[in-house]
């Protein structure tokens, strides 16, 4: 079958080889989700080198991160469900319903848009407050969090519309509306900070515009599409019975994203204790966190679409498959990426900022979390291949555990035995791997019970 817009943008996940197909799959996905981040990045690289006080500037920027995620991660949770329920219908070979569920998930996507939106607003001036933002960051970070937040629903239909393009195997198509729209994010970075002296104000806006076009591009591409999951908006609704399985599978792990997010939100709010600088050299190093992470959640989400899709079709085998290949696979890119970042960290510090102070607290993070990073597979590929089966609870409140409970723990005690950086970082990669054992062990126990079940 051929569709409209980019040729080849189908894949049998049913059928065929999986290492390449996996690897095919999940490539695009990590390209996009690094150019999602470079909207970010490209914001600190910009304010870091040309706004009119650097250092608060990438303060402001950075510390509005972990905000922003706890803010949309919810939401992003839920469209993970509707990628399984779209794909298992798929795999049934229900026409029909995946149609449904199409459109009951675009109507979700507004919906909670419009609220996420309301919501940001509201809550700007009052949460960086409470999570001690340093007083000469305060009022640029309120303002770019305001602003971005005019654009959360356009981030909720990108996000939902590449959830379903996902389910028919197509990552190329959302990877080549991000090509676009981080495009024109850079360009209008430098044109709003250097031409008009807009600062945080204006990398704002640009973030925004950029989220617009890639929102409208996923939207016409799925108004073209001629499979199962083309989209007429004259037919938007809400269908009970998908809603609820939508929900059922996606709610989990949006609250675990959330709970997740509130956890670094609270991590966040010891860090700035340390100082704009210290806010700055963290901002920094996200960037390449971040990129790291994209590669290991490229795996996850390949590994919920092949196995929902073939945990439809009743294809066991191949669902063990996938989680195997896509784990093997996650370790190894994601320890080579951490490293890589750590080895060269002079040169890629430089690139977000010349600032000596700003670049000597950017490596103290790198040394303390890159070596470890690897270790989030543990967790994040058995966890999906658990959503993918319809197991979202069990995997969400062993994160929540994991990530939440014990990071609150470490942060409300360990500051107050040892009050470094050092003490504060290495939260991570301990939580890491109390988590990954946890969710390995429900994986094994949950799967293998199933399969001798199928057997």
């Amino acid at each position: 079958m051929k569709t409209s817009g980019l040729a080849n943008t189908h894949r049998d996940i049913l059928n065929g080889p999986m290492l390449s197909g996996i690897v095919l799959f999940a490539l695009p996905i990590a390209l996009s989700s690094i150019l999602q981040q470079l909207f970010n990045s490209v914001d600190v690289a910009v304010v870091g080198h040309f706004a009119s006080d650097a250092a608060a500037a990438t303060a402001a920027v950075g510390c509005n991160g972990p905000i922003i995620n706890m803010i949309i991660n919810l939401f992003v949770g839920i469209s993970v469900g509707a990628n399984v329920v779209i794909a298992n219908y798929i795999g049934q070979g229900d026409r029909k319903k995946a149609s449904s569920a199409v459109h009951t998930s675009m109507t979700v996507a507004l919906i909670s848009g419009i609220f996420l939106l309301f919501f940001g607003l509201l809550i700007s001036r009052p949460i960086l407050e409470l999570m001690n933002t340093p007083e000469d960051v305060l009022d640029y970070a309120v303002d770019y969090l305001r602003i971005y937040s005019l654009g959360l629903p356009f981030v909720m239909i990108y996000n939902f519309g590449s959830a379903i393009l996902r389910c028919i195997g197509d990552t190329k198509r959302p990877l080549f509306c991000l090509i676009i729209s981080g495009v024109l994010n850079a360009f209008l970075n430098l044109f709003f900070v250097i031409v008009f002296h807009l600062d945080v104000e204006g990398v704002a806006i640009a973030t925004v515009i950029s989220n617009i076009v890639s929102s409208m591009l996923v939207l016409l591409f799925l108004i073209r599409e001629k499979s199962e999951i083309h989209l007429d908006i004259r037919r938007l609704h809400i269908d009970k019975h998908d809603f609820s399985r939508l929900m059922k599978i996606g709610l989990p792990a949006g609250i675990q994203s959330v709970v997740f997010s509130i956890s670094n939100v609270f991590i966040q709010s010891v860090l700035n204790r340390f100082g704009t600088d210290a806010v700055a050299g963290s901002a920094v190093t996200l960037n390449y966190e971040n990129t790291t992470y994209f590669t290991i959640s490229a795996f996850s989400q390949a590994t919920i679409t092949y196995t929902s899709q073939n945990y439809g079709a009743g294809r066991y085998d191949r669902c063990r498959k996938a989680f195997r290949i896509s784990l093997l696979m996650s370790l190894l890119v994601a320890g080579v990426l951490s490293n890589t970042f750590k080895a060269g960290h002079d040169i890629f510090i430089s690139v977000f900022t010349s600032d000596p102070s700003v670049a000597e607290y950017a490596y103290v993070r790198m040394q303390y979390l890159f070596m470890f990073y690897l270790l989030i597979s543990a967790y994040e590929i058995p966890g999906a291949a658990l959503r993918g089966r319809g197991h979202s609870l069990a995997p969400a409140l062993i994160t929540v555990f994991g990530t939440c409970v014990f990071r609150l723990f470490w942060v409300y005690i360990v500051p107050e035995l040892n009050p470094s950086l050092g003490a504060l970082y290495m939260v991570y990669p301990i939580s890491w791997l109390l988590t990954g054992i946890i969710v390995g062990i429900t994986y094994i126990v949950l799967s293998g019970r199933e399969y001798r079940k199928a057997k």
